[in-house]
């Protein structure tokens, strides 16, 4: 059994961001609660070769502001988001710049970088469309068209750096994907004094040249891992997650309504959420705009009876692992048959068996495989469990906090 109160973790989604924004931002800029990820502390090392002034203090943040060219490559370590990001960013400068990155991120594809900065009038080029990117600003600006079904990631990057181009910016996107975090990055740069222009998710405008402002930022909990602590509420005992905005704009805050729709009890509070078990049936859940939320889901599906059906598994292909074809590989193993036809993940309940699983280096993988075991018969060993550091580098201290065993 679980119980206990857990502090959500920082969203290193937002925290990526602001740092960048900060970055930008000539001149004095706080960003508060940024935690400790891995992605977090790359996007940090990331700015500081950009040129900006970079200070920690606890859980503080102090950035100077003000970017030049770099004197070495760019290492984005394994963010998905820091590469997108900081390669539309890098592109403003006017001269060449070099971006990697490390395991995972090697195998990911990147033209779809390239192909958008060149329509912006910038210089770009992959390594046969995989790391390293080579950019060559400045950006120009005008119109870019791009395809947004595979990640908003692309255009993020394309947002948070529009105002420094040369001339105004329109990005017409098809096929949009994950929109809520589109609408989170525009309320970060409206935060920094920026302003977009967005028509019904197919057109974004930005001014240039334009500039941010240096601001206080504090980083919100982050929904994307607290999904994993809620879940094993539901399937284990009790658990409240403090340090949560109901009304965030994380589409991972999704998992309220799964956990609803599965049966267990929830109450949201001021400042968090509380879940407890009660009896869980299997349930349909549609994350095609949420797809981090696959892996908790699956936990949560693997202890409720009967069938439950997921939509969006083709947004699991470019993840840390091919996360579709890892969940069905791994929960094998625990005895939990899982299907995928088509665009959807089906999930046949029933308890986790002891089982030595693998965490393909994927952080959401070997959480789920986590929170999964709690409630399962039996011991589950997981190889490679500190690809959680990626995002959330305490899990395994706060799954101790709740269960006083691991």
């Amino acid at each position: 059994m679980v119980s206990g109160t857990v502090q959500a973790p920082a969203s290193k989604s937002v925290a990526q961001r602001a740092i960048a924004l900060a970055a930008m931002a000539r001149g004095h800029s706080e960003i508060f609660n940024a935690g400790t990820s891995e992605d977090c502390l790359a996007a940090i090392r990331v700015c500081k070769d950009l040129g900006a002034s970079v200070e920690i203090d606890n859980d503080r943040i102090v950035i100077n502001g003000g970017l030049k060219l770099p004197e070495q490559p760019l290492n984005c370590g394994e963010s998905g988001l820091g590469i997108r990001m900081f390669s539309s960013v890098a592109s403003t400068l006017s001269g060449e710049v070099v971006l990697t990155g490390e395991g995972s991120l090697k195998k990911r594809p990147m033209q779809m970088i390239a192909d958008a900065l060149t329509q912006a009038g910038v210089e770009c080029s992959t390594a046969n469309g995989y790391l390293p990117i080579r950019v060559k600003g400045p950006m120009k600006g005008g119109v870019i068209s791009i395809d947004g079904s595979l990640s908003s990631q692309v255009l993020t990057g394309l947002l948070m750096a529009s105002p420094m181009a040369h001339s105004d910016v329109t990005i017409q996107v098809s096929n949009l994907k994950s929109t809520p975090y589109v609408q989170l990055t525009i309320d970060m740069m409206r935060s920094f004094g920026v302003e977009v222009e967005n028509i019904d998710n197919t057109q974004f405008r930005v001014k240039a040249p334009g500039q941010y402002i240096p601001c206080q930022y504090s980083v919100e909990g982050d929904w994307s891992g607290t999904a994993f602590l809620l879940v094993a509420g539901a399937i284990a005992g009790e658990v409240e997650v403090t340090n949560l905005y109901p009304l965030s704009l994380q589409p991972d805050r999704e998992i309220v309504n799964a956990l609803i729709y599965c049966g267990a009890y929830v109450s949201i509070r001021d400042n968090g959420i509380l879940v407890r078990q009660e009896g869980l049936n299997g349930f349909h859940f549609d994350a095609t705009h949420c797809p981090d939320l696959f892996p908790p889901l699956v936990a949560l599906a693997s202890h409720c009876r009967g069938e439950s059906r997921i939509l969006g598994v083709s947004r699991l292909k470019v993840k840390e692992s091919d996360r579709g074809a890892a969940l069905v590989e791994e929960y094998s193993k625990m005895g939990v048959g899982i299907a995928i036809q088509e665009d959807v993940m089906i999930i046949r309940g029933g308890k986790p068996k002891s089982a030595h699983v693998q965490s393909h280096n994927d952080h959401r993988i070997a959480m789920s495989c986590a929170v999964a075991a709690l409630a399962g018969e039996g011991e589950v060993e997981i190889d490679h469990a500190e690809a959680v550091g990626k995002s959330y580098p305490e899990f395994f201290t706060d799954i101790q906090r709740i269960t006083g065993d691991l």
